[in-house]
């Protein structure tokens, strides 16, 4: 009985903690997000409104990336309470371990991390949808569209007064395989049909050594070396479809039968995949190794010394994920092992501690 009074009381001032430091980190969020939009929209006649709307719909996507070193500061907060407040020397007193403590910090992280990713992920990726469409309609480059479908990718482009409906059946490297453009005037009015087997984007004017073109003049003119200038180029295109962050779960996972079906890499997408799925287990370690850490330095440390350190340690680990992620990204190591190793690596240092405080 008394142990189910001391979790439901762990429980409580670690949420209310979290809480808070959620808290702290959205504040912190709205000002550096608010100078940003600001800055955008500086040439623009809008309201101060639009700007603190904007950086409103952005935050939860900024939460969802940062939540992982929240835990972790949540966890030391959490600790420094305690060790004030002398409870952790109450806690052993009646029979609770340093490693019950932990124990239910994790389940209670990882249960918390589930609610995240079912819940909070899908509204931030939802919020974030708008948030691009609302400011890529004030982009002052906003001339070109792309999208993919099941019958391939369509990219519209407006150029030198020539709208261009651009549709191929892939996309490998730089090269768009089997092309039909549409193209026309201002007025909407048909200026010719262009195909090629193959169209390199490398660059925004695209190239093609051979094409075919059809127009009220001529029809079937086959043109060498044809050349045909954009505002877009592969990098463009691949940025365009890189924003993973405004997707769902189930909207990637469509969207990754679509990349195959077109033969597009979906590497990117496999990795936000399986970033959703070690989301909780994520938190979990996080909690842990800040528990196992606060638990064997010593406890005459200022706050000061831990929020430093927190936030050293926040910067390594976010340092070793990325640069697996790169390496899952580029096909050197495979998508899983980029995600899952990083999480290995600091699921080993804190059992390593955790032994340590076991024999304390």
């Amino acid at each position: 009985m008394i142990f189910k009074v001391y979790q439901n009381y762990i429980s409580k001032q670690f949420l209310l903690t979290f809480v808070k430091t959620v808290f702290v980190f959205v504040t912190l969020a709205f000002i550096l997000n608010i100078f940003e939009e600001i800055n955008f929209f500086k040439d623009l006649e809008v309201s101060i409104g639009l700007p603190i709307f904007l950086t409103i719909l952005n935050i939860p996507s900024i939460l969802f990336e940062i939540f992982p070193f929240i835990f972790l500061i949540t966890t030391q907060f959490f600790f420094i309470k305690l060790i004030e407040q002398n409870e952790n020397v109450s806690f052993k007193n009646f029979g609770l371990s340093n490693s019950k403590i932990i124990n239910l910090l994790a389940i209670l992280s990882f249960l918390v991390g589930v609610v995240i990713v079912t819940i909070f992920y899908n509204l931030s990726s939802n919020l974030k949808h708008s948030y691009l469409n609302i400011k890529n309609s004030y982009a002052k480059d906003n001339k070109y569209l792309a999208v993919i479908t099941e019958n391939g990718i369509w990219i519209k482009d407006a150029k030198d007064g020539i709208t261009s409906i651009i549709n191929a059946e892939n996309l490998k490297g730089n090269i768009l395989n089997n092309v039909d453009i549409v193209q026309f005037d201002e007025d909407f009015n048909f200026i010719q049909n262009i195909s090629a087997d193959k169209i390199n984007i490398e660059n925004k004017i695209w190239k093609s050594n051979s094409a075919l073109l059809n127009n009220e003049q001529k029809s079937n003119l086959r043109v060498n070396d044809f050349n045909l200038s954009t505002n877009i180029n592969f990098q463009d295109i691949n940025s365009l479809f890189s924003n993973l962050t405004s997707l769902s779960f189930f909207e990637l996972n469509n969207l990754k039968n679509k990349y195959n079906d077109i033969n597009y890499s979906s590497i990117e997408v496999d990795s936000a995949i399986q970033k959703i799925f070690s989301f909780p287990f994520y938190l979990m370690l996080m909690t842990i190794l800040s528990s196992t850490i606060m638990m064997n330095i010593k406890q005459n440390r200022t706050k000061i010394f831990h929020l430093i350190f927190g936030i050293l340690i926040s910067v390594i680990i976010y340092y070793l994920s990325f640069f697996f992620e790169e390496l899952g990204k580029n096909e050197q190591v495979p998508v899983i092992v980029s995600i899952w190793v990083p999480l290995l690596m600091i699921g080993i240092v804190s059992m390593i501690n955790l032994v340590r405080i076991n024999e304390k």
